[in-house]
């Protein structure tokens, strides 16, 4: 009997189909299919769910759609059997039922009305923040964007106060400051047609990015990337988790595919992002008696899309690592070979997918979804 483990594997007597790839047209496109199990689901990112690009292609179940799925397998292999032999026809109705999306998946795809519903966004100035703002807004939320330079009348924040309209809120909003946080509730509070029925969703979205081994990075790089995007997920919860238990709302945690899997040269960034991942793994069971959903959003490499690294950037904080490095260090490792790191990292500036969609798409399900996913992971799949 084929297990979960023998989906995609190597053949054996017995088994059920292997996973096989075909390539199709000139950008590359793939193909997957796995006979025995597999289900249709949207072309363009992984997860399982609606997304941009249209069209369909099969790929195996998710890991969440695949709970308890061993009988589904053992069928799946009976299937094949029946199809072989005389119970052709009952082989072949199996495994169409087989290719059906599980019924969970099927409700899943519910959305919920937003009428009336709120979200506040933090990192609204540029990046993903402030286009899921606008995104937000388009389907009929009232968004609270929160900015960084609101008050000095950044580009960002002036871009969406120039949309003029009754149900996009921007304010002042530093993540890291507890008074501005404070001042942010308050303002929503006040804002809130009814603040006894709550905020439905709070983004958490603010975030920067660093580099650097470990041993060029300063305690301080540690502690200012932490600052920023562990504590200030951790702050801007606990103001809001209030408003946010009155309306049995979600609360979504952007982290990085970078808070599952370690990377040289990005410690301080992963330490903040595996940070924000068990943060949110303990609030998730902690609010399941309210009714709230706590949701990851694991995105990949959208740097060319957010523009979170830049080659003045890079040289900025190339300079500060090399000159804060002890004499030790810089021997050790010579000029050349930190001259070779850095030109790798502005290699990334440009890199990655430059179309947002698949992010944005993944959090406006997270908001609206009636079962939402606990993590998203929107990427390029092939």
């Amino acid at each position: 009997m084929p297990t979960p483990g023998d989906v995609g594997g190597g053949e054996s007597r017995g088994a059920a189909p292997r996973l096989t790839w075909s390539r199709r047209g000139a950008a590359g496109r793939c193909r997957r299919l796995n006979e025995a199990v597999a289900v249709p689901v949207p072309r363009g990112r992984a997860g399982g769910r609606a997304g941009p690009g249209g069209g369909d292609r099969l790929r195996p179940p998710r890991a969440a759609a695949m709970r308890g799925t061993t009988g589904l397998l053992a069928l799946g292999a009976a299937a094949g059997l029946l199809a072989g032999g005389g119970g052709r026809w009952l082989g072949r109705l199996l495994h169409r039922l087989l290719l059906l999306p599980p019924l969970r998946a099927v409700r899943a795809r519910r959305a919920l009305p937003v009428e009336g519903k709120a979200v506040l966004v933090t990192g609204c100035d540029k990046g993903f923040g402030h286009a899921l703002a606008k995104q937000l807004h388009a389907k009929g939320f009232t968004v609270f964007a929160g900015c960084l330079l609101a008050d000095k009348n950044g580009d960002g924040a002036r871009e969406l106060k120039n949309m003029k309209s009754d149900r996009m809120k921007v304010l002042q909003m530093n993540v890291c400051s507890d008074e501005e946080v404070a001042q942010a509730v308050d303002f929503v509070k006040a804002t809130l047609k009814d603040p006894e029925e709550g905020l439905w969703g709070l983004v958490n979205n603010a975030g920067v990015s660093t580099f650097g081994e470990v041993e060029f990075a300063s305690l301080d790089n540690y502690k200012e990337v932490a600052e920023i995007n562990l504590w200030g997920t951790v702050r801007v919860t606990k103001a809001f988790l209030p408003l946010i238990r009155r309306a049995k709302g979600r609360v979504v945690n952007i982290t990085s595919m970078l808070g599952r899997m370690a990377s040289p040269s990005r410690s301080c960034y992963c330490v903040s992002k595996y940070g924000v991942a068990a943060f949110s793994d303990c609030l998730r069971q902690e609010m399941y008696r309210w009714g709230v959903r706590v949701i990851l959003i694991e995105p990949s490499n959208f740097v060319a899309a957010t523009g979170i690294l830049t080659e003045d950037g890079i040289d900025r904080q190339a300079e500060a690592l090399w000159s804060g490095a002890g004499d030790t260090v810089r021997e050790d490792y010579g000029r050349e070979y930190f001259a070779r790191h850095v030109a790798t990292m502005k290699s990334f500036v440009s890199s990655g997918l430059k179309d947002m969609s698949l992010v944005l798409n993944d959090i406006s399900d997270a908001l609206t979804s009636t079962r939402p996913n606990n993590r998203y992971n929107p990427m390029e799949t092939c």
